[in-house]
């Protein structure tokens, strides 16, 4: 139990320093439930969020760096969805969840076999709620004006970067263009059984960054 009278087992305060652009770190994704469901998308599990004042769609995400020097920051981001200006804002946000999967499953991006097919699907979005990948670290603009660390892409195994970051060798190139050297295969992925997750009961405010 906390001795209220002595603060010196407390943890030291962490900075407020924004992580430097380019860091490569492993993160743990942490999605935010937004309560928003569209069973014609497959969007199920009150996982997503819509702003109140764009109607966009996203997934709310918070990454906790795991190692290294800046081991327990967190990061707040979000992967579009829908946006009713077009197809971009969900594309993007596409693009982000195969890499993320590519990333924490080991998948090489060129690979196309059955396999890699599997482990790029999801059965909903609650599977990618505690997934561990590595990403490249980013700073942008935030609603104020103000400079903040976001994430804009993930690396993946054909980097130069992946094992150095999650500790584990990249499957070998099947064909495609990478710069990574050959390694030793790592264990296959083999997909998680479902498992139930109960829907979230509060829908958060707010609105996606690129909203802003």
């Amino acid at each position: 139990m906390s001795n209220w009278n002595d603060f010196n087992d407390a943890e030291q305060q962490q900075s407020f320093d924004l992580i430097p652009r380019n860091t490569a770190a492993k993160l743990r994704l942490t999605i935010k439930p937004g309560g928003f469901d569209d069973p014609a998308q497959g969007w199920t599990g009150g996982w997503a969020t819509q702003s109140f004042e764009t109607g966009a769609v996203y997934l709310a995400c918070e990454g906790v760096v795991m190692e290294g020097p800046f081991a327990k920051r967190k990061i707040w981001w979000n992967v579009g969805l829908h946006s009713a200006k077009g197809p971009t804002w969900g594309n993007m946000g596409r693009t982000f969840i195969r890499a993320a999967l590519n990333s924490a499953r080991n998948v090489h991006p060129a690979d196309n076999s059955p396999q890699a097919q599997a482990a790029r699907r999801i059965a909903g979005f609650g599977d990618l709620d505690g997934l561990e990948f590595a990403a490249r670290i980013d700073i942008e603009k935030d609603g104020r004006g103000e400079d903040r660390n976001t994430i804009k892409a993930a690396i993946e195994p054909d980097h130069k970067d992946y094992a150095l970051v999650m500790g584990v060798m990249p499957k070998g190139n099947p064909g495609g263009n990478s710069g990574a050297p050959a390694a030793v295969a790592a264990p296959s992925y083999t997909p998680p059984a479902a498992a139930a997750r109960p829907a979230p009961s509060t829908v958060p405010s707010g609105k996606p960054a690129w909203a802003q």
